[in-house]
């Protein structure tokens, strides 16, 4: 599973893409628009970090707008990918931009029927909202499940499953069980993704026995 991080700081993204596991990065405008920056030039720096897909989205609502805000944004890398609504319009730019070698995310999924058209659409990836789901009582991995297994019967759809709002490091963990071909994923929760007690202790008592070792044979650092 790839792993995406879903943030537009700069700082954080340079930080976590030297662990050397991240895989491409997801941004919005409300994330960019706190940074206070202009949302290209981010983009643009975003690329030059991460060497994967960099998700920018449009905010136009009739296909014709987002086409041609989607263009000029796929000009500033290879690597950049558009994020489109799942509403018709939406699907409209897909197919468009999808039939010029535009990658695309199809974001805000919240069911199978929705990730079956942008699959039939052309998207690259689509980007079911596990939280928001679960948030309303609902089983957001579910809907993961189903769509993985939905996109399996079919070898004509090529769009990737893109796990978004993911809330804990648990969601991640369900994630790569149910087979999900991406997670974007927060800082915060990276840093629990990584973290584990047995590991912390484990660790303090090997350094505890390598320095009792060291004593006891009066090696000198």
């Amino acid at each position: 599973m790839q792993i995406f991080l879903d943030t537009a700081e700069v700082d954080d993204i340079r930080t976590y893409a030297a662990w050397g596991v991240i895989d491409g990065v997801t941004t919005n405008p409300s994330l960019i628009a706190k940074s206070g920056r202009v949302f290209e030039e981010v983009i643009a720096e975003i690329c030059e970090i991460v060497d994967g897909p960099i998700s920018a989205e449009v905010t136009a609502l009739d296909a014709e707008g987002m086409v041609a805000q989607a263009e000029p944004l796929a000009a500033i890398h290879p690597n950049v990918t558009i994020k489109v609504p799942l509403i018709p319009e939406g699907l409209k730019a897909t197919k468009v931009l999808s039939g010029r070698g535009i990658k695309t995310n199809v974001t805000l999924c919240f069911s199978l029927n929705q990730a079956v058209l942008a699959a039939k659409a052309g998207a690259t990836f689509v980007s079911p909202f596990i939280g928001r789901l679960d948030d309303r009582g609902e089983r957001g991995m579910e809907l993961i499940e189903e769509i993985v297994h939905a996109y399996e019967q079919y070898p004509e759809f090529h769009t990737q499953v893109l796990v978004a709002s993911v809330r804990n490091a648990d969601h991640v963990r369900q994630a790569a069980l149910a087979g999900a071909d991406i997670a974007t994923i927060p800082p915060k929760i990276m840093d629990k993704m990584v973290k584990h007690d047995l590991t912390d202790s484990g660790l303090a008592a090997f350094l505890a026995d390598w320095e009792s070792a060291k004593t006891a044979e009066g090696v000198a650092l």
